[in-house]
């Protein structure tokens, strides 16, 4: 009798889930930045482009690289800049990254976390556009903003337009100190806490407005390709890590706090299967 009354209150569950769905709109679903292709392409029309891209520059619907969609759609990409672990994101924490060409595409790829951490004006040299396209974690130590940073101060410098393709923030809060003046360095360019709250867009947008861009007077020529159906609040899961010892969202959630004892003897698991989950 039991497990009858069970089973019937299990169908009841059931239908009245059923008929809340029914009634209840559904959300669309998130489009990405990048995803935006028909703005993207407009905005790059007859232009001459470079992108500051890595493994997370993925149109997630069709799981296809940015640079492979551009040149599909005829976009004219004349190098790819390099963060960080690299255009394809198998570099080490630290690691050099050489400047190499793209084997698949053959476009150029120079490296911004090698000899220089900034675009030099020859370097630029040719481009209208730079479009930057890599997926944040939200730290103020994770240094593709720092890469962000001094891109827009080249592109400011030299006259470059700089595009944002708009990406959620995994770590969707604000919390932790604000970096003092006096500290600075490439874990932390900007005077930002722990843990900003915004996404590589917004992020972008307070940069240029706060006046943090520090060896020029102007400001960059921004554009941001927001996202579609996406708020502050709404969850996120990264399909692609972004970085080799951020594996998954257990570790990009407690990334931000561990990292710290990166600074001390203590081991954060780097090297095992557990990175920034186990001390």
């Amino acid at each position: 009798m039991r497990t009858v009354i069970r089973c019937a209150f299990w169908l009841l569950s059931l239908f009245l889930i059923s008929e809340i769905q029914a009634v209840t709109p559904q959300k669309e679903p998130l489009k990405l930045g990048a995803e935006r292709m028909d703005v993207v392409t407009r905005l790059l029309k007859d232009k001459q482009v470079g992108l500051v891209v890595n493994q997370t520059s993925i149109l997630e619907k069709q799981q296809k690289h940015l640079l492979d969609a551009l040149l599909e759609e005829g976009v004219s990409v004349k190098k790819v800049f390099a963060p960080e672990h690299g255009f394809r994101g198998t570099a080490d924490a630290g690691a050099e990254v050489k400047d190499s060409r793209d084997v698949k595409t053959g476009v150029p790829i120079i490296s911004l976390y090698g000899k220089n951490k900034k675009p030099t004006a020859e370097q630029l040299a040719g481009l209208d556009v730079v479009v930057f396209d890599i997926q944040d974690v939200g730290a103020r130590f994770y240094t593709y903003i720092s890469t962000m940073h001094y891109v827009m101060e080249a592109c400011a410098e030299n006259g470059v337009e700089f595009i944002v393709l708009d990406r959620p923030n995994p770590n969707d809060f604000v919390d932790g100190p604000v970096r003092q003046k006096g500290f600075e360095s490439f874990v932390g360019v900007d005077p930002l806490p722990i843990l900003h709250g915004l996404t590589i867009g917004e992020l972008a947008w307070m940069i240029n407005k706060e006046g943090w861009l520090k060896s020029t007077p102007d400001t960059c020529r921004l554009h941001i390709v927001k996202m579609e159906n996406w708020r502050h609040g709404d969850p996120y899961w990264l399909p692609v890590k972004p970085s080799p010892n951020l594996p998954n969202d257990q570790s990009i959630r407690l990334y931000p706090s561990l990292c710290f004892f990166e600074g001390t003897n203590i081991s954060v698991g780097r090297g095992t299967y557990y990175p920034f989950q186990i001390l």
